[in-house]
């Protein structure tokens, strides 16, 4: 089984993603460092070399080839902030995968990035300060992440402990039915 974690940059999906495949015994796969990996350039030197479309395409590339491997066990997918936004790579999530979304507000979103944003190209594009382009991204993004998961599960408040724990319940209950 495949679960996968999507949500807005800084909502934890890598820190709760190893949290829960270890809690679960199985593999994290973090879909941005996969394609580090793959590209042999940082997320950063791909927009500045090839731009946005070009990452996207590699994103959605990158997330198929994850998902073809599925006799290798469970994983857990930590995607990117943005990979909702390529339909194909939406359908990917939402159709082949457990869906969980880590949904934070504003204040979190900013308080979790303020110290590590400058090497996250789609905050440093736009106008504004942080929680305006934050503002400005989530009102792009909120309603595809809401319709491709299968569950929410709302961060505000709580430690990546915490949420690694809520996660962990969802699953087991979407398991049960």
């Amino acid at each position: 089984m495949f679960i996968s974690l999507i949500g807005f940059m800084g909502c934890g999906k890598s820190c709760v993603g190893k949290k829960v495949s270890d809690a679960l015994g199985c593999t994290l796969t973090d879909l941005d460092s996969y394609i580090v990996e793959k590209a042999g350039k940082s997320i950063p030197e791909i927009f500045s070399s090839c731009g946005e479309q070009a990452f996207r395409l590699l994103e959605k590339e990158s997330l198929g080839e994850i998902l073809s491997k599925s006799g290798s066990g469970d994983t857990v997918i930590s995607a990117g902030g943005g990979t909702v936004m390529t339909p194909a790579c939406a359908r990917m999530l939402k159709e082949d995968t457990l869906c969980i979304y880590l949904k934070a507000g504003i204040e979190t979103l900013v308080r979790n990035l303020e110290n590590d944003y400058g090497s996250r190209p789609m905050l440093k594009t736009g106008q504004g300060t942080l929680k305006e382009r934050i503002e400005e991204l989530m009102r792009q993004r909120e309603a595809v992440y809401e319709s491709t998961a299968a569950i929410t599960v709302n961060i505000d408040g709580k430690t990546f402990g915490e949420v690694a724990d809520l996660v962990m319940d969802a699953v087991r209950e979407k398991s049960l039915r």
